[in-house]
């Protein structure tokens, strides 16, 4: 038994079975890897930050910095900072996209909006102001110049 595993089973968290400590680091890595998230039917008022994805379903007030994709927000009233950000529900804020924003047909958008790519699919509603910036901020007309 390894040194972990007498650790874990004298803090009464390990069964002593180091294959059964095994299966419990291994879900416990695969629950990290899954995106967090904020079910329907719950509000939150506050900030998200972090690294990996953020899900939203319910009703979010605040701001959210993330290093990955924002999902599908029912009810949101933020300013978001992500790597991909796609609107599903209502958002109202200012929005910031490293790669993409997406508003989807049941999307509707009311902010100012900062990305690199941008698309709406039919239906969607978009009150606000659209910056589309290349990531290098290169310039098509020097670009042509090479």
């Amino acid at each position: 038994m390894g040194a972990l595993a007498r650790t874990l089973r004298y803090l009464g968290l390990g069964g002593g079975d180091t294959d059964s400590l095994a299966a419990d680091l291994a879900a416990h890595r695969e629950a990290r890897s899954e995106p967090a998230g904020l079910g329907a039917g719950l509000t939150f008022k506050g900030e998200v930050a972090g690294e990996g994805d953020f899900h939203i379903a319910g009703r979010f007030e605040g701001d959210i910095n993330v290093t990955g994709r924002v999902g599908e927000g029912a009810d949101v009233d933020a300013n978001i900072n992500a790597r991909a950000i796609v609107v599903g529900g209502t958002v109202r804020g200012n929005l910031s996209a490293a790669t993409r924003v997406e508003i989807l047909p049941t999307g509707v958008l009311t902010g100012t909006l900062k990305t690199g790519s941008f698309s709406a699919a039919d239906g969607a509603a978009v009150k606000g102001e659209i910056w589309i910036e290349r990531p290098d901020g290169a310039d098509p007309a020097e670009e042509r110049r090479r």
